[in-house]
Order: C-alpha cells, then structure tokens, then sequence
C-alpha cells in the first residue's frame, strides 16, 4: 500500500480527518524539506555539517514534524534552506 493509499484509507475514519486537518500545515512543510533535500541529492549529514549541526539534530527536525509534535525555529527553518540550496518564504493566506 503506497503513503497516498494509507492516508485516503485512514481519512475515511471517523475522527482522524479532524486530528489530521490542524496538522497539514507542518505536513506541507515536512513534504517541502524532504523534496528540497531529495532534488539537492543531499542526505541528513551533509545537511547538519551545511548547517553546522549533527546529523541526529536533523533526524529529529524532519521526524518530529511527521507528528506535530515540534516547532522549530524560523532561523532553523532558514538554515535548513539554505543548505539544501533554497530560501525561506513565509506567508499569511487569507481564508
């Protein structure tokens, strides 16, 4: 079963479209970083030694967003771009 099949599976359950729909904006995000790290070629150690950090450091960021449970910084957020070749663009969508 593929990610997109388990997710449209898992949403159709009663309950989790609400727990799942406050979490999509770190959802979006977390897709965001490991695409930009997927197409930069680079892997989690050559991300923290760009960003001057250790490798677990960067485990962490990209699995604790997996479950909402982390806020990282703007400035981490920015480091993270930046070394996988990108910027930082943050925005207010109206509703």
């Amino acid at each position: 079963m593929t990610h997109s099949e388990l997710k449209e599976k898992a949403l159709k359950r009663k309950g989790v479209d609400a727990e799942y729909e406050p979490l999509e904006p770190e959802f979006a995000l977390l897709r965001s970083m490991l695409l930009a790290r997927q197409k930069a070629g680079l892997s989690q150690a050559q991300i923290a030694e760009r960003m001057g950090t250790k490798p677990p450091a960067i485990t962490r960021l990209e699995s604790s967003l997996s479950g909402g449970k982390h806020s990282p910084s703007i400035a981490t957020l920015k480091k993270y771009a930046e070394a996988v070749g990108h910027h930082l663009e943050i925005k207010f969508v109206e509703n």
